[in-house]
């Protein structure tokens, strides 16, 4: 999952999004309105994490526009899947506002960090799944234990190497190219070459042992195919 964290205060959100990263989150960061905007004009997230006190214009303007069917001007920005809104902000107004401009949640500072990962989960289940555990054939992930299995076998995935296959079993028999996978499993500070992904992808396959999950398909990309 591919995450934008929007947070003014720098030190505060380069913690949180090193400890997303731990989790298996690929995360953006930007501290002004500035940022979140060139970020959203050029990439695709699957949550949006907004901080409304910003430097250089109120959050709140930025949760409306992508909350809302595009406008004038808007359709540069290219709209995250789920919104959530991390502000200091604890009063119920605020909390109405945010939500009834297309926040999907709405997490008060201080938060615990286990509080924002349990949102993140709950928010890809409303986006892409109906459980926390993804199983597709004889594989078996985890997303809240950050447990991976394969026939009962445990798999020991670095964190890119869950993140990618956690996109895959999202995606069962979906064709992803590498620029799919660039898109949602790395951040804009990855090597933007598809050679990456060929590193990760080979250490995924042989971690998930035979008879090989993952086809190559020449030329169009990659599809994790049931091995049920």
């Amino acid at each position: 999952m591919r995450i934008l964290l929007v947070e003014d205060d720098r030190d505060l959100g380069a913690v949180i999004a090193l400890g997303l990263r731990g989790e298996a989150y690929a995360v953006d960061l930007a501290a002004t309105y500035a940022e979140a905007e060139a970020l959203l004009c050029g990439n695709d997230f699957d949550v949006a994490c907004l901080d409304l006190g910003l430097p250089d214009g109120d959050g709140m303007d930025l949760v409306r526009r992508l909350g809302r069917p595009e406008g004038p001007g808007d359709a540069v920005l290219r709209r995250p899947r789920r919104l959530l809104v991390l502000t200091a902000r604890d009063a119920v107004d605020d909390r109405v506002a945010g939500l009834d401009a297309g926040a999907d949640d709405y997490l008060v500072k201080p938060f615990s960090f286990q509080e924002l990962t349990a949102r993140l989960r709950a928010l890809a289940r409303r986006a892409d799944v109906v459980e926390a555990v993804l199983r597709v054939g004889d594989l078996r992930l985890d997303t809240a234990a950050h447990e991976a299995r394969r026939g009962g076998r445990e798999l020991r995935l670095t964190p890119r190497e869950f993140s990618m296959l956690r996109y895959f079993m999202h995606h069962p028999g979906r064709v992803l190219s590498a620029e799919d996978l660039l898109e949602h499993v790395w951040d804009a500070n990855a090597d933007p070459f598809t050679a990456s992904v060929r590193v990760i992808l080979g250490r995924l396959r042989r971690k998930l042992g035979e008879p090989g999950l993952i086809e190559t398909l020449p030329g169009v990309g990659y599809r994790l195919r049931d091995a049920a």
